[in-house]
């Protein structure tokens, strides 16, 4: 779990430190970090003449930071100063991926920018990077083939380097990928590698999600065991890490497997688990949750009204 106030009367230093892991990003998008927090580290890195003494990959991380805080001044600052301190080619060209990615540029010049990357001396990572989004960009404009094209070719460049976390990040697009195309054996062919890795990272979050992932396509699939053994697996889970999101998602799938088995007691003790588990940490209830138990107490209530009649 990340520490939220690590950084609080510590030096810029460990400021920077702070931003440049990989936790700390994740800790921003994911509310483990206030805004408020967020807003003492930008302002200690950016104000005055701070910003000086950032390099460009330290610039480019801080850009989501900013975004996320609704800063786009300050955001087109860092992008504009990472530029400017850029050390080589490919910090310039992690730069021109930050710049198309905030312009909304096309896919074409997004690909221009893979095909540039690669050829530039260890620019596989940027390659890659990029590839990754022209896929999900495909993938969004449903243009499947295209979009498996430029994951794979993320995923040869990431294999190539020996990147674990973004071979890991380039088989939940390719399982994504086979799920639309309803080529769910070979999502389960993913599936399976990108929790080996995941276990060999020690990455619980992501085993959590990459099990839900995978529950949902043995399911799909009719296997209804190991569907079920991989959804009880994601919710244990899910509640050490006390991720609310990831047990939703878990109760979700045993819920929808218990009602298609007609076991409509098993799918209420879920989904009221799920309830509960939102009502104990104080935050409101998914309306798609009460609107499932409402749905489900009329459906029993009408089955006990025909067994009496």
């Amino acid at each position: 779990m990340l520490m939220p106030l690590a950084y609080e009367g510590s030096s810029k230093e460990c400021a920077k430190r702070y931003v440049l892991d990989a936790s700390a990003q994740r800790g921003f998008m994911n509310g483990e970090v206030t805004p408020e927090q967020a807003r003492k580290i930008l302002d200690m890195l950016t104000q005055g003449g701070a910003m000086e003494d950032i390099n460009t990959p330290l610039a480019l991380r801080l850009i989501p930071l900013a975004l996320e805080l609704e800063d786009e001044t300050l955001a087109d600052r860092l992008l504009l100063h990472a530029k400017e301190y850029a050390a080589d080619e490919i910090e310039s060209g992690w730069a021109t991926f930050e710049t198309l990615k905030m312009t909304n540029a096309s896919i074409d010049e997004l690909s221009e920018l893979t095909a540039k990357a690669e050829l530039i001396e260890q620019g596989e990572p940027l390659s890659a990077a990029v590839a990754h989004h022209v896929a999900l960009l495909h993938m969004a404009n449903e243009s499947y083939e295209e979009a498996q094209m430029f994951a794979s070719r993320s995923l040869r460049l990431r294999e190539a380097t020996d990147d674990t976390n973004g071979i890991v990040y380039g088989l939940a697009l390719l399982e994504a990928l086979a799920k639309k195309q309803q080529r769910h054996e070979t999502a389960l062919i993913h599936a399976s590698r990108r929790i080996e890795l995941l276990m060999k990272l020690k990455d619980e979050e992501g085993q959590m999600e990459a099990m839900a992932d995978m529950g949902h396509s043995q399911a799909t699939l009719g296997q209804f065991d190991a569907a079920k053994d991989l959804y009880g697996q994601s919710l244990e889970l899910a509640v050490a890490l006390e991720d609310l999101s990831g047990q939703l998602v878990a109760r979700w799938g045993l819920a929808d497997i218990a009602e298609i088995e007609e076991d409509y007691e098993t799918a209420m003790l879920q989904l009221s688990d799920c309830l509960h588990a939102f009502i104990n940490a104080g935050l409101p209830t998914p309306i798609a949750v009460r609107q499932r138990i409402e749905a489900l107490t009329s459906f029993n209530s009408s089955s006990e009204n025909r067994s009496k009649s």
